[in-house]
C-alpha cells in the first residue's frame, strides 16, 4: 500500500512538473484530466476543461474535420504523432491561436478507453520556419528573375547575395554571442558561489571567536580577527564593485567625465588606500616625474590603478616590493605597475583581459577574473592602452598610457 502511494505521488509530481502539456480524454471526446502545462498553454483551469470535448481547444474552422479524425482514431487507435506534415493550431481562452505539436497514445481500463495527448507549443519554431520560408521564397523569386534577365540583374544578384551573406554572418554572430553569454553565466555562478563562500566563512568564524577573547590581555587576538573581518569585507566589496562596473559597461551606462586632476596626488591617495590591504612586509613604492595636471576621468583613472595594485598585492608574496612609476607630459600620462609575484605564462597572457579569466597558477588566489577586463574597458573609453610583460616566478609589469585630454 505504501509503495502504491509512493508511486502515485511520484507520478503526480512528474505529471504536474513535466515541460509538455498532457491531456487525457475519453474516446468519445470529453476531457477528464490535464496537467498545469495545459492550463498555461490554453489559459483554462483544469476545472474549466474537465468534461468538455477537446474541440473547445481547436479553432472553429478545424473542428468539423477534427471530430471525423477523432472518430477514425478511436476505431483504430495507435501510438503516433498527430498532424504529420501539417500545421496544427490550438485555441486559447482569449481567442488567440498558436501552433502546436501533438503525440497521441491510448490505454484501456475497466472504466473505459482513453486517449493521452502530449502537446508542445511550437510558436518559436513556427516563427523560425516562417522566416526561413520567406527567405526561400525570396530566393526563388530572385532565381526566376535572374533566369529572365541575367545580364540586367547581375548587379542585383551580387547585392542580394551580399545581403544574404551579411544576414547569415549576423545570425551566426548572434548565436555565438548567445553561446558565449550562456557560458559566461555558468562561469559567473560557479565563480560567485566560490568567491563569496570563502570571505563569508571567514567573517562568520572570526565574529564568533571575537566574543571568546573578553580579557584585555587578549586584545591582540581580537585585533587579529577584526582585521580578518575587514579584509574579508574588503574582498566582498571588491567583487561586488567588479560586478556592478561590468553590468554598467554592458548597458552603456558609463560615460567619461573629463576634468583636470593632479595625477600624482590622486595616485598617492590610491597607494595609501591600497597599503591597508597589503600582505605582511609588502611595500608599495611610488615615484613620479614630469608634470602634475592631467585632464581625464577621475573615477576611471582611480579604478584603473586600484585594480592593477590590487592584483599586484594578491599575486605577490609577503615581504615583496610593488613599484608604481608615473610620468606626465603635455601629450600623455604613462605609468607602470611592477610586482615580484608568481608571474603569468605566455599561454595565459593571450587571454589575460578576457572576462572571468584566471591564470592556471592563480586558481587558489581569491579573485573574480574581471579586474583586468574592467581596466581594459576603462582604457578604451579613455582612448588609452595597456601592455603586459611577465615571467613565471619572477614578476609582472603592466604599462598604461592615457592621453592628456587638453582643452581646445
Amino acid at each position: 500500500m505504501l509503495m502504491n502511494e509512493k508511486n502515485e505521488s511520484r507520478f503526480e509530481s512528474i505529471f504536474d512538473n513535466v515541460n509538455e502539456g498532457i491531456l487525457i480524454a475519453r474516446f468519445d471526446g470529453p476531457i477528464i484530466l490535464v496537467n498545469p502545462k495545459i492550463s498555461d498553454m490554453f489559459q483554462y483551469t483544469g476545472q474549466e476543461l474537465k468534461g468538455n470535448t477537446v474541440e473547445m481547444l481547436i479553432p472553429e474552422r478545424f473542428r468539423g474535420g477534427h471530430v471525423e479524425r477523432r472518430h477514425s482514431y478511436t476505431e483504430h487507435p495507435v501510438k503516433r504523432p498527430m498532424g504529420k506534415d501539417m500545421v496544427l493550431f490550438g485555441l486559447r481562452k482569449d481567442g488567440s491561436e498558436f501552433p502546436l505539436e501533438i503525440s497521441l497514445s491510448h490505454y484501456n481500463t475497466p472504466e473505459g478507453d482513453f486517449v493521452i495527448a502530449f502537446i508542445i507549443d511550437i510558436t518559436t519554431r513556427f516563427q523560425q520556419q516562417e522566416k526561413i520560408g520567406h527567405i526561400n521564397q525570396e530566393l526563388t523569386l530572385l532565381n526566376e528573375s535572374l533566369e529572365k534577365k541575367v545580364n540586367e540583374r547581375t548587379l542585383v544578384l551580387k547585392e542580394a547575395l551580399h545581403s544574404l551573406e551579411k544576414s547569415r554572418d549576423e545570425l551566426s554572430h548572434s548565436l555565438e554571442k548567445e553561446k558565449e553569454l550562456n557560458e559566461m553565466k555558468t562561469r559567473f555562478i560557479s565563480m560567485a558561489s566560490h568567491e563569496f563562500r570563502t570571505p563569508l566563512s571567514t567573517i562568520l568564524s572570526s565574529a564568533s571567536l571575537i566574543g571568546k577573547y573578553a580579557e584585555t590581555i587578549e586584545q591582540e587576538k581580537r585585533t587579529k580577527h577584526v582585521d580578518r573581518i575587514k579584509n574579508a569585507v574588503h574582498g566582498l566589496t571588491e567583487i561586488l564593485n567588479d560586478f556592478l562596473s561590468l553590468g554598467k559597461m554592458d548597458e552603456g551606462m558609463i560615460h567619461t567625465h573629463i576634468i583636470e586632476v593632479k595625477g600624482p596626488e590622486l595616485l598617492e591617495e590610491v597607494v595609501s588606500e591600497m597599503s591597508m590591504i597589503t600582505l605582511p612586509g609588502q611595500q608599495i613604492v611610488y615615484t613620479h616625474t614630469g608634470g602634475e595636471l592631467l585632464r581625464t576621468d577621475k573615477q576611471m583613472f582611480r579604478n584603473i590603478f586600484i585594480n592593477l595594485l590590487s592584483n599586484a598585492i594578491k599575486f605577490s608574496p609577503a615581504d615583496s616590493v610593488i613599484k608604481l612609476e608615473s610620468y606626465l607630459d603635455e601629450l600623455e600620462w604613462s605609468a607602470t605597475v611592477s610586482d615580484e609575484g608568481i608571474g603569468i605564462s605566455m599561454e595565459d597572457q593571450k587571454h589575460l583581459f578576457g572576462r572571468f579569466f584566471r591564470g592556471k597558477n592563480a586558481s587558489n588566489i581569491q579573485g573574480t577574473g574581471l579586474g583586468l577586463n574592467i581596466v581594459l574597458k576603462y582604457l578604451e573609453l579613455l582612448n588609452g592602452i595597456i601592455e603586459c610583460k611577465s615571467e613565471l616566478e619572477v614578476g609582472t609589469t603592466f604599462h598604461v598610457t592615457i592621453p592628456n585630454n587638453k582643452q581646445n
